[in-house]
């Protein structure tokens, strides 16, 4: 793997990493050994794992689409950005409308190097990277990055994609998400993913016990748990439903299983 210039000292090449992991599934190439060896593991228990990223993968760009074109939306606050993946968010949203502005949000010093050089934006719009931690919401809330990139005074679209799986009750992921809302106006949206167990138990219940084997445990959530974090929020149809069934466009959903995909996505305005 090529060096690509992040600061060593704050890394820990030795173990597997979520978003390097990702990375790897997804066919990028910004990982460790060390997440090769943790991927692989986790395919061979659950084969249709590289299916299933790529299913939440495809969400995204979809649900960042109708946010642009549909609902509107020219400011998006993405937490947990993960390795930069093209497209990315700003890419989609400004393809639509290039004054769109996007502030990413992540605390691994990795994604702090990539975003550098691949989250920019086109001149008519903006990006910004914002180095911190989700559990903190107060802490992204009150960063002069945030309020210098996104008028609070104007929609935002909230985007929390496939993260919430590694925070645990104790992290009160459904507060942690409220508490991000709370300062949004009237005609924000929450677009999230959300790892369940429900279709595959047996074989995601594997993957979990790989990555809890690597100090990275999870918490996947039932529907009903899912509901928990758009409880205020008018959800867009057709609701919360597995990942490949929101706005399929066409372009890869078909002959996708149930038992293949293990995250729902939902999309909801706030009043």
């Amino acid at each position: 793997m090529p060096d690509n210039g992040w600061p060593a000292d704050r890394i820990d090449t030795e173990s597997a990493h979520s978003a390097r992991i990702y990375d790897y599934i997804l066919g990028g190439k910004d990982y460790y050994p060390a997440d090769q060896e943790a991927g692989d593991a986790m395919a061979r228990e659950w084969p249709a794992l590289p299916v299933h990223m790529r299913a939440n993968r495809d969400w995204m760009n979809r649900a960042a689409r109708w946010l642009a074109q549909e609902a509107g939306v020219r400011q998006f606050l993405d937490i947990g950005t993960g390795i930069p993946t093209s497209p990315n968010l700003h890419e989609i949203a400004q393809a639509v409308a290039p004054e769109s502005r996007v502030v990413y949000v992540d605390n691994d010093p990795i994604v702090l190097t990539l975003s550098r050089g691949l989250l920019a934006s086109v001149p008519e719009g903006r990006t910004a990277y914002l180095e911190a931690d989700f559990r903190d919401p107060a802490a992204i809330l009150n960063a002069p990055v945030l309020s210098e990139t996104l008028d609070l005074n104007r929609p935002v679209a909230l985007t929390v994609i496939a993260i919430v799986h590694f925070m645990l009750d104790a992290d009160d992921a459904v507060g942690v998400v409220r508490r991000l809302l709370e300062p949004l106006p009237s005609g924000s949206y929450l677009a999230m993913s959300i790892a369940t167990a429900e279709f595959a138990p047996e074989e995601v219940g594997r993957v979990a016990h790989e990555y809890a084997a690597r100090n990275m445990p999870m918490r996947l959530r039932t529907l009903d748990e899912a509901h928990e974090f758009f409880a205020g929020l008018e959800l867009v149809e057709p609701g919360i439903v597995q990942v490949h069934k929101w706005h399929p466009d066409g372009n890869g959903e078909q002959g996708i299983r149930d038992e293949d995909i293990a995250m729902y996505g939902a999309v909801a305005r706030k009043p």
